[in-house]
């Protein structure tokens, strides 16, 4: 029976998570912007009686629930890092985020569609100037958040001397940006609509834009629904398995039987790869030699196997 203590060959996933990582401050600056701008219009529309402006406040309302839920996955993500339950950390919950977030960005899409269908069918009075104001409001609120939460938008995961180099974005901030973004594009696109409306009696101009901003929107929205979904659902990352081919075939007898790639978080992999050899190297080996060109394959297994009787010429 083994008695030895193995603490010394154990490993944590927390892999960085438990940091404060930059998008969870941005996004929750944005959120404490959007909230004082949602309050401030509440107050002044209920004050001036203006429908316009209650009306933009109750929708700055739903996007910092949106936001919430992006500043939400990044505090979680990060108290929960040390958590075994957690087989590979709690990176994923950063897509997660993401996905959620890329499908109220999709509904926000999809309702901004039919009224806007509705409108040019069914057109309304419009306030012109209470509703420039408010549009300009937005734009110049939302044009902050996008500049705070865009700056310098992904992680990396780079390395020097020979060591390869690899970024991938932060899907909860992606997502956090694109509904400012969003939310920007159609503050501008609705004051372009209002002007041309009010000075040149062009009315069919606000729908039209409306349906402008729904078609950008879903374009995004789905963009950041295939990245996000291809994490959750473990979708091999075939850009690395050439890179771990090479490094392990590359010169040797050593081939790689079978071979699973998958992000675990921004920036970060985990794999699991079969080799078979005529005179293998040791798991530690292969595993240094891997980690050294690829620091972003945080986690790595590997299962080898000597090939008895059959010779294989070294790869070119």
């Amino acid at each position: 029976m083994h008695t030895q203590d193995i603490n010394a060959w154990r490993h944590d996933h927390v892999f960085d998570q438990d940091s404060v990582r930059s998008g969870e401050r941005r996004t929750l600056i944005v959120v404490l912007l959007t909230l004082v701008t949602m309050f401030i219009e509440i107050f002044a529309g209920m004050v001036y009686g203006s429908m316009a402006l209650l009306a933009d406040g109750l929708h700055m309302g739903s996007h910092a629930t949106a936001l919430g839920i992006a500043a939400f996955a990044y505090a979680y993500a990060r108290r929960h890092a040390g958590d075994h339950r957690f087989s590979f950390g709690t990176g994923k919950i950063n897509a997660l985020g993401g996905f959620t977030g890329a499908i109220l960005l999709v509904g926000f899409a999809v309702f901004m569609g039919i009224e806007s269908i509705d409108r040019f069918f069914n057109p309304v009075a419009i306030v012109f100037d209470k509703a420039i104001l408010v549009a300009g409001v937005g734009l110049v609120v939302n044009g902050i958040s996008a500049w705070i939460l865009g700056a310098h938008g992904h992680d990396h995961a780079s390395g020097h001397g020979g060591q390869d180099h690899h970024h991938e974005h932060d899907h909860n901030r992606r997502a956090a940006y694109f509904h400012v973004l969003a939310d920007a594009l159609t503050s501008l696109l609705a004051i372009f609509a209002l002007l041309a409306a009010k000075y040149l009696g062009w009315q069919w101009m606000d729908p039209i834009m409306g349906i402008v901003g729904a078609i950008l929107i879903t374009r995004w929205s789905w963009g950041l629904l295939r990245d996000t979904g291809q994490v959750l659902l473990d979708r091999q990352v075939h850009e690395l398995d050439e890179k771990i081919r090479d490094i392990i075939e590359t010169g040797t007898s050593d081939r790689i039987s079978d071979l699973h790639v998958w992000s675990i978080g921004p920036g970060l992999y985990a794999g699991i790869i079969a080799i078979v050899s005529d005179a293998p190297a040791t798991p530690h080996d292969y595993r240094d030699r891997v980690r050294q060109r690829l620091p972003q394959m945080v986690h790595v297994t590997f299962e080898v196997e000597q090939c008895v009787g059959h010779r294989h010429p070294p790869a070119a």
